[in-house]
């Protein structure tokens, strides 16, 4: 009897395991694209801007929630990060 109980309990423990790992990709391949693009903004000199600011301390966040499994805030913070490089960029 207890083995009927036991197994659906370990079934719910892994799955709630392998959900932290759906935005994983995402929130690596993010921050990776996001940081070579701070770099080359960096390098044509929008580095002094608002909107290359704001990226820098999005990343740094996106990169403190990947360190912490938060895999989902993580991808949206790296994508937000992104478009304000794209910003940055544009000059605004």
């Amino acid at each position: 009897m207890k083995a009927w109980i036991c197994v659906p309990l370990m079934a719910l423990a892994l799955a709630g395991c392998a959900g932290k790992t759906a935005y994983r990709d995402s929130c690596g391949s993010g921050i990776d694209a996001a940081w070579r693009e701070l770099d080359l903004a960096k390098a044509e000199g929008f580095a002094g801007t608002v909107s290359y600011s704001k990226a820098l301390s999005l990343l740094t966040g996106a990169k403190t929630q990947q360190q912490f499994e938060a895999f989902e805030g993580c991808a949206k913070k790296a994508e937000k990060a992104r478009f304000y490089i794209r910003e940055s960029r544009a000059g605004r």
